[in-house]
């Protein structure tokens, strides 16, 4: 479900800005000098949809469409060539996603969910309120950009453009290029198709742009910020399990999860992922350190089958299972309960007795629940902290970057904001690009389509009535298909 506190903020904000205006419209006294106020500054406003246009920027783009003018031949035919190929693979895509969508709806298989190379992402329930800023900015600068490159491939066309604009649409940021139609109906069907394929083009491209920086970032900050000696606590939530005096704080550096060493996130994720999937590990500690169950109680069953031999509710106490030493035969196990933290610290892991040093040693493993773990966190230097729990709560309860301040006036989140953003700018900008790419109604890819129809099937099918009918009925498929898309994916995520 949508959070009632964003939709309500949202429609108040709405309703605010239509009833403001409503009133100013109906003065008889303001009625003229706020129209005249909104159209010098360009500002159109209707009910959820408010559009800001001008033209200075024109003589910004008509200087970029003379710059080398072989050099940007061959960058707006590439484009060209990169929109006709991602014109049918936005189709093949849809099709696949939907295909996708129908059997994560048959299914109750999470993991279907996560190949989907689409989704739509609705504000407070698949995206995180906190990285809604990250969101928006990307948004607003996948739609910008395109809008650039329209602009200058119609100036390089010598296409008059009337102006640039940036709208907002019930929250989502966008932009435009207003062109004049009449110049554009003069030209070629292949340079209109250089023009209306510039906007997907300059979508791939800075998406790359983007997916180079997040790689080189390691490097581009390297004077400033180390890698590799650890995971960076960035964040920590509060009141979870990581939480508390003996918890992780921010400004730790986290460097092993028991002996799964802990180089960056990346280690982090796939350490978690690993205990998540394997048996719980033991310690070696001496024999003359146990102490038999029956001093706490005898040991009892759980209703999942496994046992239990603390019956206290200790925060301290843990109840381990070994294999007696003169039982080791029969495989009879014993369990003990014990203070945790004394008993782990200093340890060795094992798997079995045999991995531990000397006979004097036996492996004692925690005897929780089925999906239970429990992990020892290093983050020298402070001692470790114990997490006993699921493993991906230990993951979700804090936030941690790869990049370490070599320098005490750093400040920690600056990699985690340029990470995050550039994470964002790759996601939006490569969907525009295939959505934009979709032979539908309204998007880039009705133009292109157009296009290309004028251009290849001219001398095929000359009837232009004809040309246009075949046009009308790929577009048709092409909007029913991201509709059939849009609609599911939104109740996907909305609704279950």
């Amino acid at each position: 479900m949508i959070p009632v506190s964003l939709l309500v903020f949202v429609m108040a904000g709405w309703c605010a800005v239509y009833l403001t205006d409503t009133l100013l419209r109906s003065s008889v006294t303001h009625r003229f000098s706020y129209e005249s106020w909104l159209a010098n500054r360009g500002l159109v406003l209707s009910p959820f949809h408010v559009r800001w246009q001008t033209a200075m920027f024109n003589r910004l783009f008509a200087y970029c469409a003379r710059i080398n003018p072989r050099a940007l031949y061959l960058w707006f035919n590439s484009g060209l060539v990169f929109g006709i190929g991602a014109m049918l693979g936005s189709v093949v895509l849809l099709m696949k996603t939907l295909q996708q969508t129908f059997a994560q709806m048959t299914t109750d298989n999470p993991r279907i969910g996560g190949q989907q190379a689409l989704q739509v992402v609705v504000p407070g329930v698949n995206l995180p309120t906190s990285q809604l800023a990250y969101f928006f900015m990307a948004l607003l600068l996948s739609g910008v950009i395109p809008e650039l490159g329209h602009a200058v491939a119609a100036m390089r066309e010598q296409v008059r453009v009337n102006g640039f604009g940036i709208f907002v649409f019930v929250v989502y940021p966008g932009a435009f290029v207003d062109l004049f139609t009449t110049h554009l109906n003069l030209i070629s069907p292949t340079q209109q198709l250089r023009i209306f394929c510039a906007g997907v083009w300059h979508n791939f491209v800075l998406c790359l742009a983007a997916l180079a920086f997040l790689v080189l970032l390691p490097l581009l900050l390297f004077p400033m910020y180390s890698t590799g000696a650890g995971a960076l606590v960035t964040e920590v939530v509060q009141g979870s399990a990581s939480d508390g005096p003996r918890g992780l704080s921010v400004g730790d550096i986290v460097t092993g999860l028991e002996d799964c060493p802990v180089r960056g996130v990346e280690d982090w994720t796939s350490c978690l992922s690993h205990f998540s999937h394997t048996p719980q590990t033991g310690y070696c500690v001496p024999v003359a350190s146990l102490q038999p169950s029956w001093a706490h109680g005898r040991a009892f069953k759980r209703l999942d089958g496994t046992m239990d031999c603390c019956s206290n509710n200790s925060l301290t106490d843990l109840c381990f299972s070994y294999i007696k030493p003169e039982g080791r035969n029969n495989r009879e196990r014993e369990y003990a309960c014990m203070p945790v933290r004394k008993m782990v610290t200093g340890t060795r892991v094992c798997r079995a007795d045999s991995d531990c040093a000397t006979h004097s040693h036996v492996c004692v493993t925690p005897s929780l629940e089925n999906q239970t773990r429990f992990i020892r966190v290093s983050h020298p230097p402070n001692v470790h902290m114990l997490f006993v729990g699921y493993p991906p709560h230990l993951q979700h309860s804090v936030s941690l970057t790869n990049f370490l301040p070599r320098f005490g006036f750093l400040h920690l989140d600056l990699p985690v904001f340029l990470e995050t953003f550039c994470k964002y700018v790759v996601s939006l900008s490569g969907a525009l690009a295939v959505v934009n790419s979709v032979p539908c109604f309204a998007l880039d890819g009705q133009w292109m389509l157009n296009a290309l129809l004028e251009a290849t099937l001219v001398n095929i099918v000359t009837d232009r009535q004809k040309r246009e009918l075949i046009g009308f009925f790929m577009l048709l498929g092409g909007s029913a298909l991201l509709a059939a898309n849009v609609a599911l994916g939104l109740w996907m995520v909305t609704a279950r």
